[in-house]
């Protein structure tokens, strides 16, 4: 399976409600994942949870998608610009947008970075 393929399957399992199961499927247990201009958050363990308390405060799921996905094979990486609209406790309903980046070692993310306003 290529890289390619991989990253357009976990966006499909996102996509479809199953982040978590994307996220056990395709991330390193050391994987380090960053907001752009915040500290990354290392280990598997730490972003599992920081996943959870992100879906736990999402209300109402309205739909997501991808705009454009791409990957370089010799270089091990992968990018995704995504959407994704949900109604959120406290914050209402709005629209996210971002571009990720993933780094691979193998059949996992090692390392991942997100870029958004």
């Amino acid at each position: 399976m290529t890289l390619l393929e991989k990253v357009t399957d976990l966006y499909n399992l996102i996509n479809t409600g199953k982040l978590m199961d994307g996220f056990e499927k395709y991330y390193h247990e050391d994987v380090e994942m960053q907001e752009a201009g915040d500290e990354p958050r290392k280990g598997k363990a730490t972003n599992r949870e920081y996943e959870l308390k992100f879906l736990q405060s999402i209300e109402e799921f309205h739909g997501a998608g991808v705009g454009a996905i791409t990957s370089n094979e010799e270089q091990k990486t992968t990018m995704v610009e995504s959407w994704m609209e949900v109604t959120m406790t406290g914050m209402g309903r709005f629209k996210m947008e971002q571009v990720a980046v993933q780094h691979w070692d193998g059949d996992f993310i090692v390392r991942e970075k997100f870029y958004h306003k």
